[in-house]
């Protein structure tokens, strides 16, 4: 069951005002949320992908604790970064794995394995981590909501909540987005 909304932004804010017992006692009231943030962003992963759930959350466990800096809103907030702190962990391996592939720290594999390396995987996120940055030069918001939504799982409330918009704003935006996504990753791929 996850804890109510206000208990979790009362631990944020506490631990944006230095308060480091917060941050003991909000971790594991959201850790399953984590977990499940996490578990999303690797079903869309290949099998025998190299970074596992729990990595993925350990990681992004870090970042979250080195961003102490940050003035926490609420709890839309915090998963909001959260799941924009999975989505780099993913982006930055899928970049580092598709380098590989173009020569950058080669790996011998026999030919007959090769076709089982999951490259075309990492290309795909690579492509639409950098339609999301062309997108983000254009709306910003819109981006944002694709973050929220796709990458983070929040609903349409949630991301509403979290960018302090409407609901019918984010369906707007996140309908427009889908679309100009789908046509910039696949005028990219025949670009090829």
């Amino acid at each position: 069951m996850m804890p109510a909304s206000h208990e979790v932004t009362k631990l944020l804010k506490a631990w944006s005002d230095g308060d480091q017992s917060a941050l003991d006692k909000l971790m594991p009231l959201v850790y399953a949320e984590l977990h499940r943030l996490a578990r999303q962003h690797m079903r869309r992963e290949k099998p025998g992908h190299l970074l596992q759930t729990s990595a993925l959350i350990n990681e992004a466990y870090l970042r979250l604790v080195d961003a102490s800096q940050v003035q926490w809103q609420n709890r839309a907030h915090f998963f909001g970064i959260a799941a924009r702190l999975m989505r780099r962990i993913l982006v930055d391996d899928a970049r580092r794995r598709h380098s590989d592939k173009r020569g950058g720290r080669m790996i011998q594999v026999p030919l007959d394995e090769a076709s089982s390396v999951p490259q075309e995987q990492a290309a795909n996120l690579v492509a639409l981590d950098d339609a999301l940055k062309s997108l983000a030069a254009i709306d910003p918001r819109q981006s944002e909501i694709v973050e929220l939504r796709f990458f983070g799982g929040m609903s349409i409330e949630e991301t509403a909540e979290f960018l302090q918009v409407s609901p019918g704003t984010v369906m707007s935006d996140w309908t427009f987005a889908r679309a100009w996504l789908k046509k910039a990753v696949t005028s990219d791929k025949n670009s090829f």
